[in-house]
């Protein structure tokens, strides 16, 4: 299906990445010289695409420096989350690995700029690990998630698995000892 454009209600565009099911979202605003305005979800048009519209928890991820990186984190079986991440504030490079061993895209990895400026959204289907790495200070990620956090369904992959070699663009990292600690994806794999 092509990107659905409302000129008149201010539509979105879903671009399909290369891993299968995850979307670019771009809104497209209608502008005149007070600002604009544009619309962020319509569960109708998510329907469309057969894309999960029961966001049942929102979320921030606020971090005050640059280089902060977070992730890869998902969530287990049978509590595997869909999210749309979209950035209000600063710059992230986002990352979300296919993870789902049935995939032709298990293991592999995109990466892209979401910012405040570019307004850009990701929509990350079951299956998949998140991380991102802040590109300026004071940068906030707005989360949609389903369904609701569960602190014994927490998993991970560590950012730094050879076997993904994902470019993190800013040398100079702050993570934490969690996310220092998370397994490989071969590891993660075999205790699954």
């Amino acid at each position: 299906m092509a990107g659905i454009q409302g000129v008149a209600s201010g539509g979105m565009t879903f671009e399909p990445l290369t891993l299968h099911g995850a979307y670019r979202i771009r809104m497209t605003p209608l502008a005149d010289d007070r600002g604009f305005f544009a619309r962020r979800f319509c569960a109708e048009t998510f329907r469309s695409y057969g894309l999960e519209t029961d966001f049942v928890q929102r979320s921030v991820s606020f971090n005050a420096r640059r280089g902060t990186l977070r992730g890869l984190h998902f969530q287990a079986p049978p509590m595997s989350e869909t999210k749309i991440v979209r950035c209000t504030r600063g710059a992230a490079f986002d990352v979300i690995v296919d993870i789902r061993k049935s995939s032709q895209t298990y293991g592999r990895w995109h990466g892209e700029e979401i910012s405040a400026d570019n307004r850009v959204m990701i929509y990350v289907p079951q299956g998949f690990a998140h991380g991102f790495q802040t590109l300026a200070d004071d940068t906030e990620l707005d989360y949609e998630i389903r369904p609701a956090y569960e602190p014994d369904a927490a998993r991970g992959i560590r950012y730094c698995d050879p076997a993904l070699a994902i470019k993190w663009p800013v040398r100079e990292q702050i993570i934490s000892q969690r996310d220092l600690e998370l397994p490989f994806l071969s590891e993660e794999a075999q205790s699954s």
